[in-house]
């Protein structure tokens, strides 16, 4: 929890601080996967490639972060065998990806049926596919404003705040010192928090060409249609990162931002120097993959 990630062309990189004020890194190289990588190329369904990719990648280095920060340097952790390692870590990244399966069921369901007990004032098909979109809406702000308020959280918040401030200053080309990236906005338009608000708006748009009763076809479209809210919702993520400079078009990007002022809180100097290690890391590693590839290429 204690450490931030960048995701790079080539590779993963976590950087955490240690109890001894140490920085300790943790790479996670990207492998070729055909599948996938075929996938990222086709509209629509390269978000669902790259959601189900940051899942997986996501849940290994935050169990890097959790495991590491609370070990005292000098009693490190007991390395596992190459085949326990690998068996590991791909448990661990299959539970990454059932565990936001599971959570966006969850988070589709509850509104659908929260919103079909209101059917007999608001009977309407038009109303429903409305009133869902509302309880959805209030249910993830909620949800976000109160898990924010725990130490723990808010200190992950704190740190993807830092996170999208050093992405700031490295995009407006300015030297990534404390006192540069910390007079970035924390906020940025390809966040995963925008994404996630995205999915509510356009689902209700999506909801509309189908049944909201009776309740059973309902939840049975609710389910079948994920993999289509979560396909556009990337693409119009995509689209408003695009329009952020220009004028009037930029603001179909603000609804993001503004959930972003929940999800980011101000960093301190401290969370801001691990984010800063951890990309300048990364542009390192990245360039030596890339070097690394060319050269075999070559040979």
């Amino acid at each position: 929890m204690e450490g931030v990630m960048f995701a790079g062309q080539h590779t993963y990189v976590t950087a955490i601080r240690r109890t001894d004020e140490s920085i300790e890194y943790f790479e996670v190289e990207k492998q070729p996967t055909p599948w996938l990588n075929k996938l990222k190329k086709i509209p629509f369904l390269r978000g669902i490639a790259a959601i189900l990719e940051a899942s997986a990648n996501g849940t290994k280095h935050l169990n890097f972060s959790s495991e590491r920060y609370n070990v005292p340097p000098g009693e490190e952790i007991k390395e596992e065998p190459p085949s326990n390692k690998k068996t590991m870590v791909l448990s661990i990244a299959v539970i990454g990806i059932l565990s936001f399966l599971f959570g966006k069921l969850i988070f589709t369901l509850v509104p659908a049926f929260v919103a079909y007990s209101f059917k007999f004032i608001i009977p309407s098909h038009l109303g429903q596919n409305l009133l869902e979109g509302l309880i959805k809406f209030l249910f993830l702000v909620t949800y976000i404003y109160f898990v924010s308020l725990t130490p723990a959280v808010k200190r992950v918040f704190q740190y993807h705040g830092a996170e999208h401030k050093v992405i700031n200053a490295f995009e407006n080309n300015q030297a990534l010192t404390i006192a540069n990236v910390k007079a970035q906005s924390r906020l940025h338009y390809r966040c995963g928090s925008s994404f996630i608000l995205f999915t509510v708006i356009v689902g209700v748009f999506v909801y509309l060409f189908f049944p909201t009763d009776p309740l059973w076809q309902r939840i049975l479209y609710r389910v079948a249609l994920i993999p289509v809210v979560l396909g556009i919702s990337f693409e119009v993520l995509q689209f408003t990162n695009r329009l952020r400079n220009v004028p009037v078009l930029s603001y179909l990007g603000y609804p993001g931002l503004w959930l972003q002022l929940l999800t980011t809180k101000e960093p301190d100097a401290k969370q801001i120097d691990v984010a800063i290690h951890s990309f300048n890391e990364l542009l390192r590693r990245d360039k030596e993959h890339a070097e690394r590839k060319e050269t075999t290429k070559i040979v």
